[in-house]
């Protein structure tokens, strides 16, 4: 929920802000501004619930804190690439694709009732995904329509 608000909250403010800065709207512009910060906004959860998002990974693959630590650097570095012009299609594809390869990590995480945030096993299982699922597909459109198809 926490990176919804921060996604519409800064595209809000993103689209007041181009306004006066470039004298017109642009909201592809606007949008890709608050993926990036909602990005490095989840970005923090990796070095901050670093324990609880290794929770989220199955026990087959190993080094999981590195992981966890990489996918958040990914993250920034995808944040950054989709404010560059030259960079921001492919950012975007990237970062669909990155989306999608994370979602069985949340799958398993609401099977295994992982909350990231505390590291313990009582999360919201199953009908965190009820949630989760759609949120993704939003962040997957939303890519799509601010980077490479540009509104």
């Amino acid at each position: 929920m926490k990176p919804l608000l921060v996604l519409l909250s800064s595209f809000v403010i993103a689209i007041f802000v181009v306004k006066i800065m470039y004298k017109q709207y642009d909201f592809a512009l606007s949008a890709r501004i608050a993926l990036s910060i909602m990005l490095c906004f989840t970005a923090m959860g990796h070095f901050v619930y670093t324990k609880g998002m290794s929770m989220m990974i199955p026990e087959f693959i190993p080094f999981k804190t590195s992981f966890v630590h990489l996918t958040g650097l990914f993250e920034i570095l995808l944040a950054i690439g989709l404010l560059i012009p030259k960079l921001k299609v492919i950012s975007g594809w990237t970062l669909i694709v990155f989306l999608i390869v994370m979602l069985p990590a949340n799958v398993y995480a609401a099977i295994h009732q992982v909350n990231y945030q505390k590291g313990t096993f009582d999360g919201h299982g199953l009908t965190y995904l009820w949630f989760r699922i759609p949120l993704q597909v939003l962040f997957i459109f939303w890519t799509y329509i601010s980077s490479i198809r540009m509104l």
